[in-house]
């Protein structure tokens, strides 16, 4: 459909290499990405912009994906956002805590990104045309 807006992806990591690889492979299946290197970032950006779901490193400098999580879900104009976890931490008490703080869903590094870009679609992104 012609106008139809892209559904925009919210990326906080501090690797930069790892935010570039996730922008270009999320772009060319047709999605908005804004991407951020710690969770201070995360959250001022989704308070800003019409984020569809955010993408969320466990460790970062600033404020860890944990804690921005944690500030997402307790924010009622953000709480509405799938998170998805995308971490080094594979310990069962890590991810176990953050679908407690409300995390939509957990992904392991080191990941497959088509693997990650179609659990976003199942949270309803379809890609824009």
């Amino acid at each position: 459909m012609i106008g139809m807006c892209k559904p925009l992806v919210l990326i906080a990591d501090d690797d930069p290499l790892l935010r570039a690889i996730l922008e270009h492979k999320l772009v060319a299946a047709g999605y908005g990405v804004h991407a951020v290197e710690d969770g201070r970032a995360a959250l001022e950006v989704a308070r800003e912009r019409r984020t569809a779901i955010i993408v969320l490193d466990g460790m970062m400098p600033v404020l860890d994906g944990f804690e921005a999580l944690r500030r997402i879900k307790a924010d009622a104009e953000l709480a509405h956002i799938p998170v998805v976890m995308l971490t080094a931490l594979k310990r069962q008490e890590d991810i176990v805590s953050a679908l407690k703080l409300g995390a939509a869903d957990y992904l392991s590094k080191p990941f497959n990104p088509d693997e990650l870009i179609a659990r976003l679609m199942r949270f309803g992104l379809a890609q824009a045309a």
